[in-house]
């Protein structure tokens, strides 16, 4: 039997510094990604019941595992900490180096989104740089370079970020549904009553829940950062709920706004915000608000990514900390206790990827590949998640937090609607014109990340085939004076 990889006694020393506030507003800028809504929104009326099912078996399921598996086993890592516990070392890594690479995939597309809204605070000149390559590609390198160097220098200010992101998103999703009120009072909808009617046709449609289910997640965010967070028992579970409930409806409600704003063939997956927010202007004589709105907006996308690329960067440096990947990636920054190495390996491997994915596609398409290819990687670790929770709830001499009967319904419901959400990852949506090159990379995507995970875990296993079991061992970590 081979002895487990030895874990560091050791905190990692980094410093707490997410209070009730931060939490909330992390959730709520996690959450409520309005850089997802024209993907969604493209697949036309039938997203709003799907938002309805993916609320009521995702979301809430979602926040009740997060509550009860972060009470049960609060520190740094979320998922990762948790499939490990419940089912042992290769799970967890698998887990964790799925989540972590979903966000490598997933950071491009926020980042894409960023530079396709911001071009309109420059005005319509401008906005035909958005399906410039070489402007796209330029653009988005160097907001990930600020974000990197942002959070390199600490959650005491990133955090900044995150929370003026949470607000942007709030007050940008309210004047969208304002605007879209006004213009259904003076001009009428682009979305018919009759269009309420669920209507399953179109097999090509379902590929949408997938999506939603991925938007939804970021309710376990919080928990990779465990150590980082005062008092997480106490604050974790009323910041989910708040944090939810917020992110829940401004989903719902923006998706709507965009669907009266106009028809769905007419929305664009990168800037389809912003095209909404220039026709319900236009209509309503506001057309003033639009450059004020883009920037807005662009607050809250850079919010966005900067909650993930703080968050996932944890995963990595949690397994250099456990010796799964090389020790140097579980180092600290000396002066300002971060784990900088993970931050720039996520930075680096974001980077080449925004890089390769304009190959032989559109700007807009290259975003679809890269948004399901996250979608996959990261319900995998949802699965997990809902899998430990009914392992947990049912294990006997458990101490529970909540009803036995509460936390198993929730993980069935969540578990089902994950599994889906997988399946349908697949179905290419109607946004996609090169089928078959969209289902290769998506395909080749999840092979190298599940053949690179299976490299480093077997190379873990050998190292300590080889190494002696120290009873203090301890990894090299770097601590600041």
């Amino acid at each position: 039997m081979v002895r487990p990889i030895g874990l560091g006694k050791k905190k990692p020393g980094l410093d707490r510094v997410l209070g009730r506030r931060d939490l909330v507003l992390l959730f709520v800028v996690a959450v409520a990604n309005l850089n997802l809504i024209p993907a969604v929104s493209a697949s036309g009326p039938i997203t709003l019941w799907l938002w309805v099912l993916a609320l009521s078996c995702f979301f809430w399921p979602q926040g009740a595992a997060v509550t009860e598996l972060a009470q049960k086993w609060p520190g740094e890592g979320g998922i990762y900490l948790w499939a490990k516990r419940s089912f042992g070392e290769e799970h967890g890594f698998l887990a964790g180096w799925c989540y972590w690479l979903s966000n490598v995939f997933y950071l491009p597309t926020v980042v894409l989104s960023c530079v396709g809204v911001g071009v309109y605070v420059a005005g319509p000149r401008i906005q035909k740089l958005a399906d410039s390559h070489a402007f796209t590609g330029i653009a988005s390198l160097l907001i990930i370079l600020f974000l990197l160097v942002l959070n390199v220098r600490g959650l005491s200010l990133g955090k900044w970020i995150s929370n003026l992101g949470a607000l942007g998103t709030i007050g940008g999703a309210a004047i969208i549904c304002l605007l879209a009120f006004m213009t259904l009072q003076h001009n009428g909808s682009a979305l018919p009553l009759s269009a309420l009617r669920p209507d399953f046709h179109d097999w090509r449609l379902f590929a949408a829940f997938g999506t939603i289910c991925y938007s939804l997640i970021g309710l376990d965010l919080a928990s990779i950062m465990g150590d980082e967070i005062r008092d997480p028992r106490r604050n974790l579970p009323i910041s989910i709920l708040l944090g939810g409930v917020i992110a829940g409806l401004i989903y719902f409600f923006t998706t709507l706004s965009m669907l009266i704003a106009m028809p769905q063939k007419e929305i664009g997956v990168l800037s389809g915000i912003l095209q909404a927010i220039n026709v319900m202007s236009a209509r309503t004589g506001l057309i003033g608000v639009v450059a004020p709105l883009a920037l807005l907006e662009c607050i809250a996308i850079l919010g966005t990514a900067s909650a993930w690329f703080s968050g996932a960067a944890r995963l990595p440096f949690v397994a250099g900390v456990d010796r799964y990947l090389p020790p140097i990636i579980g180092r600290v920054h000396p002066r300002y206790h971060t784990p900088y190495v993970s931050l720039i390996l996520f930075a680096a491997l974001s980077s080449l990827l925004i890089a390769a994915s304009f190959l032989g596609v559109s700007v807009g398409e290259a975003y679809l590949t890269m948004l399901d290819l996250a979608v996959i990687l990261q319900l995998l670790p949802s699965t997990y998640m809902f899998l430990a929770l009914l392992k947990h709830t049912w294990s006997k001499d458990t101490e529970l937090n909540a009803n036995k009967a509460y936390l198993t319904a929730n993980a069935v419901a969540g578990l089902g609607a994950t599994l889906i959400g997988l399946v349908v990852a697949f179905i290419p949506s109607r946004q996609v014109n090169s089928v078959w090159i969209f289902e290769g990379k998506l395909i080749a995507g999840c092979m190298i990340v599940f053949g690179s995970a299976l490299f480093f875990y077997q190379r873990a296993l050998s190292k300590a085939r080889n190494t002696p079991a120290e009873a203090d061992l301890v990894p090299e970590v770097e601590y600041g004076a």
